[in-house]
């Protein structure tokens, strides 16, 4: 594909990346072990908001990867300073969990619903009709309409859930408002997770196993592009896509001898 660049910083994301329904993938033990090992900066991102970083360390750590907690980004981290950006010190109504509310909190938010500036919509495990019903009324009355990403489903053991973006999707049928989704395929996702890491486009990498979300917000931010085939988007389907990645490698373990 294209010529690889110089890699000084990593970008990955997680599921289908370093894990696949809770198991690490293989080889991305080894992958982690000679980043840290390398000194090279690094973030593993996911539009998982459910989570603060500190529980997703816990959970790759109980599937054998040690990536610590600040090394980790969410789609609500780039929420929060996204909203701190726009309107600092400003209120929310939130739908979602942990990962989110405490990343609000962190940025000075107050979560109210009492006239707040922002709708804010992440994931969560029971989306509450009660709650949407507030967040609809909300928008009607003017609030502006946030949403972590714009996934559709969530996986589970039992099968598809909902998610943000179906739910979003729903907000919108009522209110005629679409949200501005902050998370991955929005490439200021990857520009955030960059200035983390204080690391610069031209000499980062983005592992990714989507086309529509990991490889298009990795190229539209100048990143070099990777995608992994274990998880969604199979070699076959790579072709229907009006962009290519960099390079496509089976997994992160054909990665490791480029750190």
């Amino acid at each position: 594909m294209t010529q690889r660049k110089r890699i000084d910083s990593w970008l990955s994301d997680m599921d289908g990346v370093l894990v696949h329904e809770g198991r690490p993938v293989p080889g991305a033990d080894e992958f982690i072990k000679r980043l840290s090992e390398s000194g090279k900066r690094f973030k593993v991102l996911t539009n998982n908001s459910i989570y603060t970083r500190r529980d997703l360390a816990v959970r790759l750590a109980g599937a054998g990867l040690d990536v610590p907690a600040e090394s980790i980004f969410t789609s609500a981290l780039a929420t929060a300073q996204f909203l701190d950006d726009q309107r600092p010190g400003g209120s929310a109504y939130v739908i979602g969990e942990a990962g989110l509310t405490t990343a609000l909190h962190e940025v000075g938010y107050i979560l109210t619903d009492l006239d707040p500036d922002y709708v804010v919509l992440g994931e969560t495990r029971t989306y509450s009709f009660t709650q949407i019903t507030r967040a609809i009324r909300l928008i009607e009355g003017g609030a502006r309409f946030i949403a972590t990403n714009p996934d559709p489903i969530g996986p589970s053991t039992e099968g598809s859930l909902p998610a943000c973006g179906a739910v979003a999707a729903m907000i919108t049928k009522a209110t005629g408002v679409e949200p501005y989704f902050v998370g991955k395929p929005n490439p200021r996702m990857m520009r955030s997770a960059l200035n983390e890491i204080d690391a610069h486009s031209e000499t980062t990498a983005m592992i990714g196993d989507r086309m529509d979300t990991d490889i298009v917000s990795g190229m539209e931010a100048g990143l070099f592009t990777i995608l992994v085939l274990t998880g969604v988007t199979q070699r076959h389907e790579i072709d229907r896509y009006p962009y290519r990645p960099s390079l496509v490698v089976d997994s992160v373990a054909d990665l490791i001898d480029l750190i």
